[in-house]
């Protein structure tokens, strides 16, 4: 039995859909810094020590609304503990950023938070 052009394009559609479910299954959540939450009482160094990221996994940022905000930036925002004036920053509480293949910034904008060890460095393989 022969199988059209049409037939053949469905299995590969249905396929990839399938692919594409069990890569986002197989996604995980990480809280950073665990129960403490994104503060001053974590070294994130050390946080990210021993485990695994994976690009599509994502990170959660639990902290006290209105007392943080989380903001992704580049490695030199990051270095500089400066976040670009086009960046947004996360300020619910409860923040969630998708992690991309590579390096993943994060700091905290406020003033001199970034500066006492709110930034986390994320290599997602």
């Amino acid at each position: 039995m022969a199988m059209g052009r049409d037939s053949g394009n469905k299995i590969v559609g249905i396929s990839l859909l399938i692919l594409v479910c069990l890569y986002h299954a197989d996604a995980a959540n990480h809280v950073v810094g665990d129960s403490q939450g994104w503060g001053f009482s974590v070294s994130y160094d050390s946080w990210t020590n021993g485990k695994t990221f994976i690009a599509g996994d994502t990170l959660v940022f639990n902290y006290q609304q209105g007392v943080h905000n989380v903001v992704p930036v580049s490695a030199a925002g990051y270095r500089s503990c400066k976040a670009s004036s086009n960046s947004k920053a996360g300020t619910s509480g409860n923040d969630k950023f998708t992690l991309k293949k590579g390096s993943n910034y994060f700091i905290c904008s406020i003033p001199g938070h970034c500066s006492a060890g709110m930034k986390v460095l994320v290599v997602a393989n």
